[in-house]
């Protein structure tokens, strides 16, 4: 199990003593606490309540460093299967059993909590129309249908894991669901309830700064793995803007009357220009996507030689269909880690 803290003194001993001990179908459960630069007593909390397991940040590095670096952690110590929670106690524990089993079944590589926002009553009604707003455009982007694609109460198979590259800075939660959809991954939704809320959010100032992130974030993994669709209907678009108004200038030419209407040949050769652009930037962004499809085969490559040495086996290399009932569960980005007994060396960054 890992989790993901920053000055969570207060409201970690919630999480913790909530974890479930034990799982049906779960070897051993093991937490992770990966504290991203906490000034308070984050620290000494998680050691009183038996945590033994730590990725430490010296000053805050953001969430999706902090998932990135929990899951290398858990990788590293031949966890099977990562839960993601957060330190703030939004999520109840006790539905990590829930969670696991679309894993367990082999029906799905990644599971995510859905949290029903629409019955969320701390959130506003606006909250929770762009909260739907933003599931639906990741979904579109992702080729999936899920009800909340924010939620950052989730479960990775160690397959799936293998191929997910966190490359933004904000927050995993929206750019690994985009991947894992155009990598044909499975991903599963559980319903699930939300606890009080016991603080604001610590990932973004206001709902604004979190919806342009967001968006920021959407936007290039969309252009990353389905650029043909986004430079082809802007060449398309672009064309049709430049077509129009060149062939009115065309008619109006052959009718003798064009010399009062140059604007519009102007401005058809610059949206032609543009079109152009476009359809260049078309085959430049395929090209390198072939190169980073390329890439990410090899690197996945390097995490089955890396990872794969410390737990041996068919299980670790196959997808989460593959991965048969008592292998164990690892939890990491609200830390529990679980498959071979973990040595409880601490990382500083």
């Amino acid at each position: 199990m890992q989790i993901p803290c920053l000055n969570e003194e207060e409201t970690l001993p919630l999480v913790l003593t909530s974890i479930p001990k034990q799982i049906p179908g779960i070897d051993e459960i093991e937490i992770l606490v990966v504290d991203d630069g906490s000034t308070d007593r984050t620290i000494e909390v998680a050691r009183a309540h038996g945590v033994t397991h730590f990725v430490r940040h010296t000053r805050n590095m953001g969430l999706a460093r902090s998932f990135r670096d929990g899951v290398d952690y858990a990788l590293r110590h031949g966890a099977d299967i990562v839960v993601n929670t957060d330190g703030d106690n939004q999520y109840p524990q006790e539905s990590i059993t829930d969670l696991v089993q679309p894993l367990l079944r082999g029906e799905a590589d990644i599971a995510i909590g859905d949290r029903q926002t629409a019955t969320i009553a701390h959130f506003s009604g606006f909250k929770k129309l762009m909260q739907r707003f933003g599931s639906s455009v990741v979904n579109r982007a992702a080729g999936t249908k899920l009800p909340d694609a924010a939620s950052g109460f989730r479960a990775y198979s160690r397959a799936a894991l293998y191929r997910l590259n966190v490359v933004t800075q904000f927050s995993y939660c929206m750019e690994t669901i985009i991947q894992a959809g155009n990598k044909r991954l499975r991903i599963a939704s559980v319903p699930i309830t939300t606890n009080p809320k016991t603080r604001e959010s610590r990932l973004f100032s206001s709902i604004w700064q979190h919806m342009g992130k967001s968006a920021q974030a959407i936007g290039r993994s969309y252009i990353m793995y389905r650029p043909n669709t986004v430079f082809l209907t802007l060449g398309l678009v672009f064309l049709i803007a430049a077509l129009v108004p060149m062939i009115r200038f065309l008619v109006l030419m052959i009718a003798g009357t064009a010399g009062g209407h140059v604007q519009s040949l102007i401005f058809g050769v610059a949206m032609l220009v543009v079109s152009l652009l476009s359809f260049a930037l078309l085959v430049i962004a395929d090209l390198q996507r072939t190169n980073r499809v390329l890439l990410e085969e090899t690197l996945e490559r390097l995490k089955e030689v890396q990872y794969g040495r410390i737990a041996e086996g068919p299980k670790d290399l196959a997808l989460a269909a593959d991965v048969p009932p008592g292998s164990a569960l690892s939890c990491a980005q609200l830390p529990m880690i679980a498959g071979l007994p973990l040595s409880g060396q601490q990382r500083n960054d």
